[in-house]
């Protein structure tokens, strides 16, 4: 058992589309909203804790709270204990993803997000046959599987999107070792300048188009933006409006995740190695002429899903520096272009007489800077 601990092994997500009945859509909005009110009961209790005593309280003593809190809110024993004590890991590694500067400071729950969801930790099963699946306190669930799986499973997500669909998602161990990681060369390694005018810039000279599909809906998201506006507070046709404009933003992230997850997969699949430069995101989107445009490509969650995938596949992604100056140097000779701005697309080497394309010559010398730090190659 402990060898098994030890040795990673390959844990996969499955999502799947659930049909609840109307009484069991009652009992799922019943464990959303409980988890949630726990959520933000702990969170609360973690901020005044540290206020009046400068200590942190821990989750495992918030759990032991949890039947106090019961027996003051008689409604949250008609959900599953497990869900709740979730709640109470979330806000504790919330707080863990805050002091290690990842995110700001945790926040509470509000029911007007347009997606909201609970853990299910255990304690519940799928059906394959009968297609369905039975969480703790529900009755099983009908359920779309549009493939199958096998292993051992982890802790589940029930969420419910702002169209009103419930989806649930399982982490599945499925035994089988991580793979070694292939062994990779300078033909076998792909290096990826990402951008806003294109998508993704190849070393092998290759331009993603970037699709672009915030700007692409930004007049109809105006229009619906202004619809809520007009409408009063509180009323029931502010919600419809409201709604409205979830349901185009909720479709704006499924673009924009299924052109990221083919791309990923094809990058993964063609190359032992991708090569990438480490860029600071969150300082570039504070520039407010370019910050739409770098939120609308989202590059951090394409290098997550290259890095997951690259997991799986046995592949490996080098990075560079982000002060590395893979623009303004010449890939051929290394002539360095000082005077080189931002809105030069092209510019030709004195030295050597290169003509290039910024990005490709970018490209192409990230690939460089990464190779040479694996000493696979030398400059």
């Amino acid at each position: 058992m402990l060898l098994k601990s030890i040795i990673p092994c390959v844990v996969k997500a499955f999502k799947f589309r659930l049909y609840p009945t109307t009484a069991q859509a009652v009992q799922l909005n019943q464990h959303i909203g409980s988890c949630r009110f726990v959520y933000n009961w702990a969170l609360d209790q973690k901020i005044k804790t540290y206020e009046q005593t400068g200590k942190s309280i821990s989750r495992f003593d918030l759990n032991k709270l949890i039947p106090t809190l019961k027996a003051s809110n008689e409604w949250l024993g008609e959900v599953n204990s497990q869900s709740l004590q979730g709640m109470t890991k979330q806000v504790e590694s919330a707080f863990t993803r805050f002091f290690r500067g990842k995110t700001g400071f945790p926040k509470f729950k509000s029911k007007k997000n347009p997606i909201q969801s609970f853990p299910v930790p255990q304690h519940y099963s799928v059906d394959f046959e009968k297609n369905t699946i039975k969480l703790p306190k529900i009755e099983p669930i009908k359920a779309v599987f549009h493939r199958k799986f096998e292993g051992e499973l982890k802790t589940a997500t029930v969420s419910r999107t702002c169209k009103g669909h419930y989806y649930i998602s399982i982490l599945v161990e499925d035994g089988k070792e991580l793979p070694v990681k292939e062994a990779f060369a300078e033909s076998t390694t792909i290096g990826i300048d990402v951008g806003i005018k294109d998508f993704a810039v190849l070393s092998n000279g290759e331009k993603i188009e970037n699709p672009k599909y915030l700007k692409n809906s930004l007049k109809r998201l105006k229009v619906l933006q202004k619809r809520v506006s007009k409408k009063q507070k509180g009323s029931k046709n502010r919600a419809k409006a409201k709604q409205r404009l979830a349901v185009l933003h909720d479709k704006i992230t499924n673009q924009r995740n299924d052109f990221q997850n083919k791309l990923s997969f094809k990058l993964i699949s063609e190359n032992q190695a991708v090569a990438l430069e480490t860029l600071n995101v969150k300082g570039m989107v504070k520039n407010h002429h370019l910050a739409q445009s770098i939120s609308d490509s989202a590059w951090s969650s394409f290098v997550t899903k290259l890095e997951y995938k690259a997991e799986w596949f046995g592949k490996t992604i080098l990075r560079i520096g982000q002060f590395e100056p893979s623009s303004k140097l010449c890939s051929v000779c290394g002539y360095h272009n000082k005077e080189l701005q931002l809105k030069d697309r092209e510019w030709t080497c004195p030295d050597c007489k290169t003509k290039h394309d910024r990005d490709i010559n970018a490209a192409i010398n990230i690939k460089k800077f990464a190779l040479v730090d694996q000493n696979l190659i030398g400059l």
